[in-house]
């Protein structure tokens, strides 16, 4: 699966008709995610562009940097320290840092989405696939009308490949409306899930589906969120020769 620039960038304009109208009021109030408002998911979102930016242009110059120093501390410490901004500056800043991580994207050519960067020690492609997710997984925690069953079909199954670890092995999951299947990790047949492919992908992503998936008894347990794969310090710099596929769903590390 290519990198998929332009779903994010139709992700991104979505995102921004969602929050053209909101005013200070609403900003603050409280969004689905426990302890956070509205205003700390738009800081977050913003940052989160700012970063993944940050990575691009150093990527394109054959450079490695990390995306924080602190880790998730200093990630979340910026989006409380921002999450008060008013409306108006909230929407002038996601714009700004949007158009800049979309202006990096547009530099990078096949060859560059290959180069590594330090987020999950991964490639840049990695990046526009976090992205994806961050952006619509969020605009369901704004709790302004979109809902996983507005995602797009093609991000569902992506998260779904991304979150299987989550599930105990032998899972098996079944998306009757679009008729794929996953199955988690190794081991004998466990249980099997079924719904449609949108909510499958909210489940194990923390946000509410708009119809519970089903299995035979209760749903299984999930596990941790997918680790960030230790940093490899001797990783090399130059990007893979061309032609060399560099991501797909199978190695997909974001």
């Amino acid at each position: 699966m290519q990198p998929p620039v332009a779903s994010v960038i139709e992700a991104h304009r979505t995102l921004e008709g969602l929050v053209a109208e909101l005013n200070d009021q609403q900003v603050a109030e409280a969004s689905a995610l426990p302890g956070w408002s509205r205003g700390h998911v738009l800081a977050h979102l913003t940052d989160n562009a700012r970063t993944f930016a940050r990575l691009a242009e150093h990527a394109l110059r054959g450079e490695l940097v990390v995306g924080y120093d602190d880790g998730v501390h200093e990630r979340d410490a910026i989006s409380g320290a921002t999450a008060d901004r008013g409306a108006a500056e909230h929407r002038e800043q996601l714009a700004a840092h949007t158009a800049g991580l979309e202006a990096s994207w547009a530099r990078a050519t096949d060859v560059d989405r290959c180069r590594p960067v330090t987020f999950r020690d991964a490639d840049l492609a990695a990046t526009v696939f976090a992205r994806w997710r961050e952006a619509w997984s969020h605009m369901v925690d704004l709790e302004l009308g979109v809902r996983p069953d507005d995602w797009p079909e093609d991000l569902a199954a992506h998260a779904i490949d991304f979150l299987l670890g989550r599930l105990p092995a032998g899972t098996r999951i079944h998306a009757e409306d679009v008729g794929r299947q996953w199955s988690a990790g190794d081991g004998p047949p466990g249980t099997v899930v079924t719904g449609g492919v949108r909510d499958l992908a909210a489940w194990p992503a923390g946000r509410t589906p708009v119809v519970a998936p089903v299995a035979a008894g209760e749903l299984p347990a999930l596990g941790p969120w997918p680790p960030h794969p230790p940093s490899s310090a001797t990783r090399a710099l130059r990007p893979r020769q061309a032609g060399r596929p560099c991501h797909g769903p199978a190695e997909d590390r974001s």
